[in-house]
């Protein structure tokens, strides 16, 4: 398991962050020296993952007080890098009253430490032999260290009632083929990669116990936003009987979005798909809550009705 700092880092002059594009064929790092580069090294996905982008953020604006730059035009910059996952904005929020390198890495060290208290939560639902299935990357690349919806599957693996991982392999970018499946190779944690077509099936034969996934943002109703194909899965969880646990941390929380209908969807560069034909490259998509059997943060399991439910999934400050 990556320690945190090697996922990414604040420096005396620089943000320091894992190459997450090379993964899992090359271990590189990327330089940041202004703000504007921090953006632009999340806008590219050399860091990715809610938790991540927000410690980045934090991370970036940090840099921008300590190199003397216009903080508002940093903020601006960092703000419009990626629009759906509320952590940027919420980690943001915490740092623009007192940018220091110190405060950054704060945040750093307690999203890590919501990570392993939401994971323990989360491995309690799991019952001995649980073959989970996941989408994505919920490991530590994606929240600077030990995993939401990963970090849960290494918890019960740990505890002894996790036999099998299947790992959508998350078309376009394979961030479940390239990232899940570099992280539970190096905990020792036995796993296949599948074509995401593959996971009805495999539903259908009785070989998926629970679906564990993470979240970019979570309204107060319950909603989640979560990559592309997420709703797919959720949809064909319900009508097989498999339990979808949401597994994120209360950064992830946006109490002052009612519904995913508010939700904004990025769009991607549709060459990610193809170059040569029209396409269209929606990053994310909304489960409605009716689908999601609990979500977990850090704070424990939270039943619907949500709206009563998360209202407790607040940062600790």
């Amino acid at each position: 398991m990556l320690e945190p700092e090697r996922i990414l880092r604040l420096e005396d002059d620089r943000v320091v962050l894992l190459d997450q594009r090379k993964l899992p064929l090359e271990e590189s790092e990327v330089e940041c020296r202004t703000a504007a580069e921090v953006a632009e090294a999340i806008r590219a996905m050399v860091v990715r993952g809610a938790p991540a982008i927000g410690i980045a953020a934090a991370y970036g604006l940090a840099l921008a007080a300590a190199r003397g730059e216009d903080l508002e035009a940093a903020e601006r910059v960092l703000r419009s890098a990626r629009p759906t996952a509320v952590n940027l904005a919420w980690a943001i929020e915490q740092v623009r009253d007192e940018p220091s390198a110190e405060r950054a890495r704060a945040i750093h060290r307690a999203e890590v430490a919501r990570c392993r208290a939401m994971a323990a939560h989360a491995a309690r639902l799991l019952a001995p032999g649980t073959r989970a299935l996941t989408h994505c990357n919920a490991g530590g690349l994606a929240t600077g260290g030990y995993g939401s919806a990963v970090g849960a599957l290494l918890a019960a693996w740990e505890r002894g009632v996790l036999a099998h991982v299947w790992v959508d392999e998350t078309r376009p970018l394979l961030q479940g083929a390239r990232l899940t499946a570099w992280e539970l190779e190096a905990a020792g944690i036995p796993y296949s990669v599948i074509a995401d077509a593959a996971a009805a099936s495999l539903m259908a034969a009785g070989e998926v116990d629970a679906v564990l996934v993470g979240a970019d943002r979570i309204a107060a109703n319950g909603d989640a936003a979560n990559k592309i194909g997420t709703y797919a899965l959720a949809v064909l969880a319900r009508y097989h009987g498999v339990p979808v646990y949401v597994v994120a941390p209360s950064s992830s929380v946006d109490h002052a979005t009612p519904t995913g209908a508010a939700i904004p969807i990025e769009h991607r560069d549709p060459a990610e798909i193809t170059d040569r034909f029209a396409a269209l490259n929606p990053a994310f998509d909304v489960t409605p809550a009716e689908l999601i059997a609990a979500v977990v943060t850090e704070h424990g399991v939270h039943r619907p009705p949500y709206e009563a439910s998360l209202a407790s999934a607040v940062v600790a400050t």
